[in-house]
């Protein structure tokens, strides 16, 4: 596999890694660049405990000369040193700084479970690799928005399933994962979606006083018009209705849409986003099993939603069905037999 600086992974290193998986002697494979390709360098064998071993790195590494090792952690994890000291000459930095991404990809990244970047041997030491640890270990400091978004994250999270209560139930509660009541109303609206013979949206919102699911407006709009009934400055749900064709089908598609302006007051927010499981639950109950919800749309800025962001979302082409259907996928090239996944613990 071609990496972004065109070198690629030599037979000879993807031949000894697949030998290193299969047995577990080897700790350390060394990997340079020579004559535009990766190849192997030199292997340590499993001697001790891996923070033990890592010491014995300062005798096959230079000061001023970059690689990558390939490092055996446990039978089941390895990881990828990348070494580009800041001494090396600025030509070489920049090589190998842009092959490192693909190093892994190349023999698999499955088999990596870290990806480090050492810029002097100090940085290849157990006292060293320990500090990694409990650096990542550690929990990040967020900024007051990071920390909004969190706290929003959670509440959804918190929410959990519910199931639909129907118009006539009043005594549940935002939050508390039993579910939202509907309005008859909102029932309703959602209803007809089944019935419509041309592509419609459903708009609602939560009653917050009443703490009830509520209609706001239901109407007849494109992929790219419906966006047009949807609030901007306060949360809201739609039930997006796409009757369209696709490879010579005629389809039915309901998008579950959750939208959230940043502008949005942060009570109604967090209310909004623990209540959205719920009322996609419900909704699901609603329309019935012959008009599921394909996709679910989380959004901040309503003006976003077009046929192009749909597409977008689901990964659709954007070419026609019957072009779709006469035209075959580019075929991968491939520069070796890429090793086999781990099988499965036991």
């Amino acid at each position: 596999m071609s990496a972004s600086s065109g070198i690629l992974v030599s037979q000879e290193l993807a031949d000894l890694f697949v030998a290193s998986l299969a047995s577990d002697d080897t700790r350390f494979i060394k990997v340079s660049i020579k004559n535009e390709s990766l190849v192997p360098d030199t292997t340590i064998s499993v001697q001790g405990q891996f923070e033990d071993d890592l010491e014995k790195l300062q005798d096959i590494l230079e000061d001023s000369v970059p690689a990558y090792i390939l490092a055996r952690k446990t039978s089941a994890e390895w990881i990828a040193f990348s070494y580009i000291p800041d001494t090396a000459r600025v030509r070489d930095k920049m090589l190998y700084a842009s092959t490192r991404a693909s190093l892994a990809r190349s023999l698999g990244s499955s088999y990596f479970t870290e990806s480090i970047f050492a810029t002097s041997k100090a940085d290849l030491t157990a006292s060293a690799y320990a500090a990694h640890l409990a650096h990542a270990a550690s929990p990040q400091p967020l900024s007051a928005r990071e920390q909004e978004m969190e706290d929003l994250r959670a509440a959804e999270r918190a929410s959990g399933t519910s199931s639909y209560a129907g118009s006539a139930s009043r005594i549940n509660h935002i939050g508390t994962g039993v579910g939202l009541p509907w309005s008859s109303e909102a029932e309703q609206a959602l209803q007809s979606l089944t019935q419509q013979d041309q592509s419609h949206v459903v708009v609602l919102d939560i009653d917050l006083s009443a703490e009830t699911v509520k209609f706001v407006a239901s109407e007849a709009a494109s992929p790219d018009t419906f966006h047009t009934l949807i609030p901007t400055s306060a949360p809201s749900f739609a039930f997006f209705l796409w009757i369209h064709e696709r490879q010579g089908e005629t389809r039915r598609d309901i998008f579950f849409v959750y939208s959230c302006p940043t502008s949005s007051p942060i009570k109604s927010r967090m209310i909004y986003a623990s209540g959205a499981a719920s009322v996609s639950d419900s909704a699901k109950q609603v329309l019935g099993d012959e008009q599921p919800i394909l996709n679910k749309f989380e959004t901040s800025d309503p003006k976003e939603l077009n046929e192009h962001y749909i597409n977008e979302q689901l990964g659709w082409n954007q070419i026609s069905g019957d072009q779709a259907q006469s035209i075959d996928p580019p075929k991968a090239k491939q520069a070796f037999a890429r090793p086999k996944g781990p099988g499965r613990r036991k």
